[in-house]
C-alpha cells in the first residue's frame, strides 16, 4: 500500500508539474492544445491525488503535493519559460521542500 500510495502522488505531482506548464504556455486560454493538455493534466492529478487520500491524512498529502508542486515548477520555470528567482524566493522555496522532507521522513501521521 505504501509504494501505491506514493506512486500515486507522484503521479499527482508530476501531471500538475505538466499542467502548471501548460497553463503559462497557453497565453490566458488563447492557445487550444496547450489549454485542453492543460485541463486533462489537472483532471487526472486531482484524480491521482485523491487516490492517495485513501490512505494518507489529507493535510500530509495536499502539503507533499503542494511542496514539491512548487520546488519543481520553479525549476521548470527557470529553465523552460527563462523566470529567474531572486534569493528570498530561493530561500522560501528551500524552506517549503526542507518542510516536505521533514513531513515525510519524521511524522507518523504521513501514512498509515
Amino acid at each position: 500500500m505504501f509504494l501505491t500510495t506514493y506512486a500515486a502522488l507522484l503521479g499527482a505531482i508530476v501531471l500538475e508539474i505538466v499542467a502548471t506548464s501548460c497553463l503559462q504556455a497557453s497565453q490566458q486560454f488563447t492557445r487550444p492544445v496547450h489549454t485542453a493538455i492543460m485541463c486533462a493534466c489537472y483532471c487526472a492529478s486531482f484524480y491521482c491525488l485523491s487516490v492517495v487520500l485513501k490512505t494518507m491524512p489529507l493535510g500530509i498529502a495536499y502539503a507533499t503535493w503542494c511542496g514539491v508542486g512548487i520546488s519543481l515548477i520553479a525549476i521548470v520555470g527557470y529553465v523552460v519559460f527563462r523566470q529567474a528567482l531572486d534569493a528570498p524566493a530561493l530561500l522560501g522555496i528551500a524552506l517549503i521542500t526542507a518542510g516536505v522532507v521533514i513531513i515525510n521522513a519524521f511524522s507518523k501521521t504521513a501514512s498509515h
